[in-house]
């Protein structure tokens, strides 16, 4: 019988793709032979070209043209099977043994082949997996951003397992813990540097304004509030409770009691100022300590050059260039209060675990005159915030 003399099989003859006899077929480069629509829909899918059998990869999508033997071998073996199929009918409601049989064992060559694969991704990605909980637990967060490439961005081109979808948020979210913690330990350091501590500080710059209220008759304020001198004279000024009536100091006007804010003083030309803050509950008549203890928590200039951080027993402090701006900074949660060199981007001093537990006043203490040597006002500045 003709169907009897068909010198191949039909499984010579299927795509691998549709699983069904060549119909307009192409070459590869590769050597691989595919029907024209369904190469080229499985390459429109695709963001990497490649063969689906072997996987060779190629630089650029390869332009197909319709291997002509083998459409004429397929056409003739198409004849040729069809012949068959008149002369030898199958019974009503049945195909040809043959062709269901050869197809379905290619099919399920193919399909053992497909779950082998399948197998074999499976086998690495739990490798992987491991691989990466493992890592996910280390407290060395550059060794993970080191490794992950090697144990996620390594993992060879696979099948198009269209009807799979791999969840990545467990790698995903120990990398961006990694790079949080990282951000985290790296500006920590950064914070040790002055100079870009003092520019991240700038911006809880806060507008101070003088309180007329609270200054000793003898200091002389500007009518916008932003600097102070000390006059050779009392002023007649009434003695409210809030006026300090034995030492030239004037607080601001208005008061903290959280957050964060800084502000800057020009004490150029000086030889004696006294600047930081103070509790409003302070004694303001008589004799008054400068020490935490008892709600001050200031830094010193005495003598053209002598600095001191008052705290319960003060502290010298040695600077390298004499200050023509200072900066205050008061965090009232973290219970800091530091002092820095404006222009010379430098840290002075800083009171730390303080207890902040009342309003907070900006303090200013010009000091007197000292014959004209001391007679420059301290001034108020605007904080630059592109230094």
């Amino acid at each position: 019988m003709a169907s009897s003399s068909i010198p191949l099989s039909e499984e010579q003859f299927l795509c691998s793709i549709c699983l069904d006899v060549f119909t307009e077929p192409v070459t590869t480069s590769c050597g691989h032979n595919f029907c024209m629509v369904c190469i080229t829909k499985y390459w429109n899918n695709k963001d990497l070209c490649q063969c689906p059998l072997c996987k060779e990869k190629f630089s650029k999508r390869p332009k197909l043209s319709v291997n002509t033997t083998l459409r004429e071998v397929v056409e003739n073996y198409k004849r040729m099977r069809d012949r068959g199929k008149d002369e030898s009918p199958a019974k009503p409601g049945k195909v040809p043994c043959d062709v269901i049989e050869e197809k379905q064992k290619a099919v399920e060559r193919q399909a053992e082949g497909l779950i082998k694969e399948l197998e074999q991704e499976i086998t690495e990605l739990k490798r992987r997996s491991s691989d990466l909980k493992q890592l996910s637990h280390t407290e060395d967060h550059l060794q993970l951003l080191q490794s992950f490439p090697s144990i996620v961005c390594t993992i060879p081109p696979t099948k198009d397992w269209s009807g799979i979808s791999v969840h990545s948020d467990l790698c995903m979210g120990t990398v961006r813990r990694a790079v949080s913690q990282l951000e985290e330990t790296l500006n920590k350091e950064m914070e040790k540097l002055p100079e870009v501590k003092l520019k991240r500080i700038q911006q809880y710059a806060v507008d101070v304004t003088l309180d007329p209220d609270t200054a000793h008759p003898k200091l002389i304020l500007s009518e916008d509030g932003k600097q102070v001198r000390c006059g050779d004279t009392p002023q007649n000024l009434p003695d409210n409770p809030k006026r300090f009536n034995q030492y030239w100091i004037v607080l601001g006007k208005d008061g903290f009691t959280s957050g964060r804010f800084y502000y800057e003083v020009t004490v150029k030309a000086k030889t004696r100022w006294t600047l930081g803050v103070a509790r409003e509950s302070t004694d303001r008549k008589g004799n008054i300590t400068l020490s935490p203890g008892d709600g001050y928590w200031t830094v010193i200039l005495r003598d053209g050059n002598v600095y001191h951080a008052c705290t319960s027993h003060p502290i010298l402090l040695s600077l390298r260039k004499k200050p023509q701006k200072v900066g205050v900074f008061v965090d009232y949660e973290e219970g800091q209060v530091s002092f820095y060199d404006v222009e010379a981007r430098s840290h002075i001093y800083s009171f730390t675990d303080c207890t902040f537990t009342e309003t907070l006043y900006p303090y200013f203490g010009p000091s007197g005159n000292d014959d004209g040597k001391n007679s420059a006002p301290l001034i108020i500045s605007p904080v630059n915030h592109t230094c």
